[in-house]
């Protein structure tokens, strides 16, 4: 191939790359649009169906108990029938719960409907991220998979939005049934994406990898070295489910994962977005600023996710980490303390909510988009599966559990003792950053696998390899090439 038709032909694959992974990270606009709209929902539903905090609670957090159920099928569903019919599955379940949602005559209708959107968010939260980590190639690897996180931080500005709008009529029926929309434009996106070339070699359909290849590299010496480094991998014999029994360097992956899933939901992030107006109450606002200080906070959070985008693949996972447990430490440590002194006048209520802001931004730069990037990159590719599986019925477990439970905490122990919770575990998590997790910034997923089956420590497995005489040219065009 010539120079100049390798350059076109590059250009051409890059754009392929692109489109192809902002059209899978489309999977977050479901699950933002379902985690916001219930925010401004939630007062309405309750004064027209006349239910209690309790069973609130459980409208509220079903939908994330259902996406532990999602995601815990979600792995031998993307293993049998693909990355892309997996997709599909849960954009349809998301529009069928969507419109139950809508149309519910009681509350418990109502918990059903948004059980059912639960199993379409978990097998969408599983899958996606899973196909973004597949196809995307190491050197925009994590900006595309933080995509996802964008995606989900605009869903939630969308619904945050669109409450705010249908809040004067307090139709939530509406606010529900509308995502239904976007949901059914999204299952007519995905029915024309490529399936992922790494399920397609482990199925032995080579020939249909190879083309899937050709259109996102476009190089037939770089899609070679993907499918022989591919086939390598696949020589293991394990499964995930046999791997974590067998094997001690799988496990500690796989609970590692576990943990940062954990991690996220820990910070505090999800009980704002899902309790957002009952906090702004808190505050001394009314019903409609309410509402509108709800939408600032979706607006905050998508041009947050930027930060991560950005700079996920320049400055590397840790830093950033770090960076945001610091900043959501410190902002909601201080809105807890202004609740508990007292937020009595205009400036007293900006200055308090402006805290809050920082925390969300804290959030959005870091633990929200890393965290999933990171549970992608760790896992080997026979475990796979298994290993973003336990990961993401973890994180839907411990959201469910932070949701049923942030009414009680308001209720028993306080607003402000319930931030300063939060704060103290964003606290502790700057620690376990540092003790536990890897840098996998410019690494090939290939590479890491090695290293956490070598046995290096945890937060060593992202390291590369020193060049050897013999390796020196291989590693220096590795180097170059991310």
């Amino acid at each position: 191939m010539s120079i100049t038709s390798a350059a076109p032909a590059a250009r051409h694959s890059k754009t392929a790359v692109i489109f192809v992974c902002i059209l899978a990270a489309l999977a977050g606009l479901m699950f933002g649009l379902d985690i916001g709209v219930i925010a401004g929902a939630q007062q309405f539903i309750q004064k027209d169906f006349g239910i209690n905090d309790d069973t609130l609670s459980w409208i509220v957090s079903v939908m994330m108990l259902g996406a532990a159920l999602g995601a815990l099928v979600a792995g031998w569903l993307s293993s049998q029938l693909g990355r892309k019919r997996t997709m599909i599955l849960g954009a349809v379940l998301f529009v069928g719960g969507s419109v139950l949602c809508g149309v519910a005559p009681t509350p418990e209708v109502l918990i059903v409907g948004r059980l059912v959107l639960g199993v379409a968010i978990g097998l969408a939260s599983f899958t996606a991220p899973l196909y973004l980590a597949e196809v995307a190639p190491e050197s925009i690897r994590g900006a595309m998979i933080s995509m996802y996180q964008l995606m989900i931080t605009i869903g939630i500005l969308a619904a945050f939005l669109s409450d705010t709008a249908l809040s004067y009529s307090g139709n939530w029926r509406l606010m529900l049934g509308i995502i239904a929309i976007p949901g059914a434009l999204f299952l007519l996106g995905v029915a024309f994406l490529p399936e992922s070339p790494r399920w397609l070699l482990m199925k032995g359909r080579q020939p249909e990898a190879e083309q899937v290849l050709h259109k996102l590299l476009g190089n037939r010496d770089a899609i070679a070295r993907e499918i022989s480094e591919i086939k390598e991998q696949l020589k293991t014999p394990q499964n995930g489910v046999q791997m974590f029994l067998q094997n001690a360097n799988f496990r500690r992956s796989v609970w590692l994962g576990v943990l940062l899933q954990v991690m996220q939901q820990l910070t505090g992030m999800n009980v704002v977005m899902y309790y957002a107006p009952r906090i702004f109450q808190g505050m001394g606002y009314n019903t409609e600023s309410q509402m509108w200080f709800t939408a600032i906070v979706g607006l905050v959070n998508v041009l947050a996710t930027f930060i991560a985008i950005g700079l996920v693949d320049k400055l590397g996972r840790k830093p950033i980490l770090y960076i945001g447990f610091v900043v959501m430490a410190i902002g909601l440590g201080v809105v807890g303390t202004m609740m508990h002194l007292g937020v009595h006048t205009h400036g007293q209520q900006f200055f308090t909510v402006g805290m809050l802001l920082v925390f969300i931004v804290g959030f959005a730069m870091s633990a929200g988009p890393l965290i999933w990037t990171l549970c992608s990159e760790i896992q080997p590719l026979k475990g796979r599966d298994f290993g973003i599986g336990c990961s993401t019925f973890t994180n839907w477990v411990a959201n469910w559990l932070v949701g049923l439970s942030f009414l009680p905490l308001l209720n028993n122990i306080g607003q402000a003792e319930t931030l300063w919770l939060y704060a103290a575990f964003n606290a502790v998590f700057i620690v376990l950053t540092f003790w536990l997790v890897p840098e996998t910034k410019g690494v090939t997923l290939e590479q890491i696998e090695r290293n956490l089956m070598a046995g290096h420590p945890l937060r060593e497995i992202g390291s590369k390899p020193a060049p050897t005489s013999s390796g020196f040219r291989k590693q220096a065009a590795e180097d170059a090439a991310s």
